[in-house]
């Protein structure tokens, strides 16, 4: 029997994976952590539409839910690169713990109202986000650059399939109790993820050792001057702008599209989600085997053109289940790429620099969405729907044909 070197060093590796203690208790505390706050994003708009009955005030908090990914995003990596990791880590835990506290206490005490919600809710995302920095810079210091795909499928795989469950179950708690019971899970979930950190043994890195003074706009340019040079992860990003402004023409508009136009259920739509949830789940099984036998950066190229592929189904989309195969594709693509792109920023960036440019890369690309989805909102107003699918199905092909010929397509 012949036995593939390359199968059996990655066995190997998958194998030291699952030994490894402080891996296992971030995974756990991921796990935790991600189906609370799913729980916590079905929870939040019911609770405000129960206040106010204003779709205004709904989409005012999710886009306070937004802000601080693009507010704060290099300020928290600078943040993630001067103080030690497990520190900022518990202090970005305790205080989603204690804003969760006070709505929860609102919510018994019958005070709750809309300011509070804003207010609390941006602290709440505003931490969540410095944790989820601090967390992927925290990875590679972990696992070894071999299993840093690996690991990032295992954190994609329990992310998607969370995705999949929590909002069904967030339901049927707020129809079996309250809104006071889902928001004190949620709380009990990140009292368990603080265990866990406390339990992670996480090294400090080299410039944490040295206790380097500088000012915090100095940090900053160096994570931007580190993503500028950084060719191989400058590349992706500025292709994850681009991709990110012709995704949000589509979401902008693919739930009134498929409601209003091919006048599909609720319960059809909630189908077409899981379809892509499900899509998910396979691309980050399938991730590991892909890098192997293809590479990371035709991977990476190849996702490109099967969002594509999902935008043009949407053109000639005509009944849901063409809405719920786009998805599907889209994705999983979408899932595989990420995980390519995640794991290129942790390997190729020293990691007492990764905390700021992984904050200033989000940032760059997070800046195109708000763009696409005012300008999808403003087309489906007065021109017809498949046009905007037409338009980004054209971006992406584009931005497939450039990275095809582009070095970063040789990227193993």
């Amino acid at each position: 029997m012949n036995i593939n070197p390359t199968n059996l060093q990655q066995e190997v590796l998958e194998k030291s994976l699952w030994q490894n203690k402080n891996f296992l208790f971030l995974w756990t505390g991921s796990i935790l952590s991600n189906f609370g706050f799913q729980i916590y994003l079905i929870t939040l708009p019911l609770l405000i539409y129960d206040l106010t009955q204003s779709a205004l005030a709904m989409s005012t908090m999710r886009a306070i839910d937004f802000f601080p990914n693009i507010i704060i995003g290099m300020i928290a990596g600078v943040l993630v690169d001067r103080y030690h990791r497990k520190w900022i880590l518990s202090i970005t835990v305790i205080l989603r713990i204690l804003c969760l506290s006070g709505i929860v206490y609102l919510l018994y005490v019958d005070q709750i109202e809309l300011w509070h919600l804003y207010l609390l809710g941006f602290v709440l995302s505003a931490s969540g986000y410095t944790f989820g920095n601090a967390h992927h810079s925290v990875l590679p210091q972990l696992v070894t650059k071999q299993q840093l795909t690996a690991a990032n499928a295992k954190l994609s795989f329990v992310d998607t399939l969370i995705s999949m469950t929590g909002p069904g179950i967030a339901g049927v708690l707020i129809a079996l109790y309250s809104f006071e019971v889902n928001f004190s899970l949620y709380l009990v979930c990140l009292a368990l993820l603080l265990i866990c950190v406390q339990f992670t043994r996480i090294p400090a890195t080299v410039k944490q050792e040295k206790k380097v003074n500088s000012s915090i706009w100095k940090e900053m340019k160096e994570g931007i001057d580190s993503l500028l040079s950084n060719k191989i992860l400058l590349t992706p990003t500025i292709a994850v702008l681009f991709n990110n402004f012709s995704a949000s023409l589509v979401t902008g508009v693919l739930i009134f599209y498929a409601a209003d136009i091919l006048d599909t259920t609720k319960q059809q739509i909630g189908f077409m989600f899981s379809m892509g949830a499900v899509g998910g789940l396979v691309g980050s099984i399938c991730i590991p085997f892909l890098r192997r036998k293809f590479g990371r950066g035709k991977l990476y190229v190849s996702c490109i053109f099967l969002e594509a592929i999902s935008y043009l189904i949407l053109v000639f989309s005509i009944h849901w289940w063409m809405l719920s195969l786009s998805l599907f594709i889209r994705v999983f693509a979408i899932t595989m790429s990420n995980v390519v792109y995640f794991t290129i920023r942790q390997e190729f960036t020293p990691n007492h620099l990764l905390g700021r440019v992984a904050g200033t890369s989000s940032m760059l690309m997070k800046l195109a969405v708000p763009l696409g989805l005012f300008i999808s909102g403003l087309w489906a107003e007065f021109l017809p729907i498949p046009l905007l699918f037409i338009m980004s199905t054209l971006l992406t092909l584009i931005l497939f044909a450039i990275l095809r010929k582009h070095t970063f397509a040789s990227v193993e």
